[in-house]
């Protein structure tokens, strides 16, 4: 099997400087090494390291392009492909990644450390040749990430701590699988409508905003004025919202009727948002807000920015929120 790896910087191939880490570890020596005498020795994994090397906090939109761009461009190269990855954002590009690659046709594993590679203790070997192993069970279909011996799918992840060695979860689905001898897959409905020639990702205005008590609806308005493309509002629960703030809902409302979508995700890690279940959620939904249903919110971001860059807006945006584009969420008809 042949395997490309595309190295977008992160901790694993930092090094210290003045500045603290940085990128500058022979990511390609240290790989080589690694796989010195195994089934994927002998030049069977090639690599790219993207310029620049990004720490991932610094990843934009036009990052997950360059990403995507490289993959397309080893496409016919290699049987499988793994993207090495900041955690920080990890899970936002492997959200991104999966609604621009549903025609891709081959498997995409992103991965990170925790840990520095030229650190005793650190994490990097075992999530790199865990991708790696992956990609040789050829059963890790789509984008997915693989860390702390657990392969999630790419769309239903999220960073869960900022030190453990399993930093990752997948709140609403689970993992695909466990490491072990054999590894142990589990079941996981990532079915999706998919995307016909995307267009490249860019930059667009986004605002995410969260609820909290106190919130005014002065603020909420100072908040999304100038108008965004679109509004990400991180609600309670099941998706509810102060509605006997004055003027809070009339700020939502009057932004939706300037062509504004509001999209409306939980702050739970395990929810599924619910408009109109409680009073508090359904004075928004008649308004015109829409929710994420179990999307995390890394997915439900990066699936706003990707339907922006794709020509989409206000009531357009809104409807494809609640469709599956690559398995994000779970469709409604499975809930039944």
């Amino acid at each position: 099997m042949r395997i490309h790896a595309t190295y977008s910087g992160g901790t694993i191939g930092m090094v210290d400087s003045p500045q603290g880490l940085q990128p500058g570890a022979d990511m390609q020596g240290w790989l080589n090494h690694v796989l010195a005498g195994t089934q994927l020795g002998e030049g069977n994994v090639s690599m790219t390291s993207l310029d620049p090397l990004i720490d991932s906090s610094n990843a934009t939109p036009d990052n997950w392009q360059a990403m995507i761009d490289d993959l397309w461009l080893h496409h016919d190269d290699s049987d499988a492909f793994v993207v090495l990855h900041g955690t920080d954002t990890m899970s936002y590009s492997s959200a991104a990644l999966s609604y621009a690659l549903t025609e891709f046709g081959k498997p995409v594993i992103l991965t990170g450390s925790q840990l520095p590679l030229g650190m005793v203790e650190t994490d990097a070997t075992a999530n790199v040749t865990g991708a790696l192993n992956a990609a040789l069970y050829e059963r890790a279909e789509g984008v997915t990430l693989f860390f702390g011996h657990h392969l999630f799918p790419g769309n239903r992840v999220t960073k869960s701590s900022s030190w453990a060695f399993e930093g990752f979860s997948s709140p609403a689905t689970g993992p695909l699988a466990r490491t072990g001898a054999p590894w142990r897959w589990y079941p996981v409905e990532r079915s999706g409508a998919g995307w016909a020639n995307p267009l490249p990702y860019t930059r667009q205005d986004v605002v995410v905003v969260d609820m909290v008590p106190g919130i005014t609806a002065q603020r909420l308005e100072h908040l999304i004025t100038p108008r965004p493309q679109a509004v990400l509002l991180r609600a309670y629960g099941v998706g509810n919202v102060p509605s006997d703030e004055p003027g809070l809902v009339d700020v939502i409302r009057s932004a939706i009727a300037d062509d504004i979508p509001v999209i409306v995700s939980s702050q739970c890690s395990q929810a599924e948002v619910l408009l109109g279940h409680y009073e508090t959620g359904d004075a928004i939904a008649k308004a015109g807000a829409v929710g994420t249903g179990d999307m995390t919110l890394e997915a439900a971001y990066a699936k706003i920015i990707f339907l922006l860059s794709q020509g989409l807006r206000g009531k357009e945006l809104a409807a494809w929120m609640p469709k599956s584009i690559a398995g994000e969420l779970t469709p409604a008809w499975k809930k039944l």
